[in-house]
């Protein structure tokens, strides 16, 4: 997501200071592959002669922003007109906002990428689409792997496995940056777990990935040690620590009127 604090975070060979893509994934998605998810300040786009400099999705289909510089105050007032006067906007990886900004919430997160994850398709899975979302949303309630929106799987793909006719797991694309795409949504229902459901979809998801030409990457909360430990088990290196936070623009919001 944003670029910010964290271990591994990597430089362009050749570079010393160059950010690498996957330090603000967030960004580079809604200024490529999901620029038609993209919400700009006062309608601002890339390319004008003032370009937009934050961006957040469609408030269907995710809760994340990204700012191009976390380090430029430019971002943080585009990001300020997106949500306007205590407005809140989703972020990662930024650990102190300016001055005049609240954090109103913030969980320490880990990035990791496919070093030498064995991708292969699974049979059982089938392809979920708009009209599984109330499924969806159902597992994704009972099993709360992260935010899931009614339009979030327009992102990408999304694999699900049932049973008897019941979705019991799932998992798919979410952030696309140039060359890589991050698996999400990885979950399965309680009384089905221990079966390798999740490793069977990361693996698939994965591999429509690498028939792209592109890397797989995933995040989780750094609390979830047994997620850790699974993805590290399969192939997945940790590259850094981000930082997903929730802050407060400065200013209230208007009143609604009556």
């Amino acid at each position: 997501m944003s670029a910010g604090e964290g271990t591994g975070t990597g430089t362009h060979p050749g570079t010393a200071t160059a950010p690498h893509i996957l330090d603000n994934p967030a960004w580079a998605s809604l200024s490529g592959a999901h620029f038609a998810f993209a919400e700009h300040p006062g309608g601002l786009r890339p390319g004008t002669s003032h370009p937009a400099r934050a961006a957040r999705y469609d408030p269907g289909v995710s809760p994340f922003a990204a700012l191009a510089d976390p380090a430029d105050p430019r971002s943080w007032a585009d990001l300020a007109a997106l949500v306007g006067g205590g407005g809140v906007a989703s972020l990662a990886g930024v650990l102190t906002p300016p001055e005049g900004w609240e954090t109103v919430g913030a969980i320490e997160g880990v990035q990791l990428v496919d070093t030498s994850l064995r991708a292969e398709p699974a049979p059982e899975a089938v392809r979920l689409g708009p009209s599984d979302v109330p499924e969806v949303l159902a597992l994704i309630e009972l099993t709360k792997p992260g935010p899931f929106l009614p339009r979030t799987v327009e992102l990408g793909t999304y694999l699900g496995i049932r049973h008897r006719g019941r979705l019991i797991a799932m998992a798919g694309e979410r952030l696309h940056p140039p060359g890589w795409t991050e698996i999400s949504a990885v979950c399965t229902h309680p009384g089905h777990r221990g079966r390798g459901l999740a490793t069977r979809l990361v693996r698939a998801v994965a591999a429509g990935i690498r028939e792209r030409g592109e890397v797989p990457f995933l995040h989780t909360s750094a609390a979830n040690t047994g997620a850790i430990r699974l993805y590290e088990s399969i192939g997945f290196t940790l590259r850094r620590r981000p930082f997903f936070m929730a802050v407060r623009a400065p200013g209230n919001k208007p009143a609604k009127l009556p």
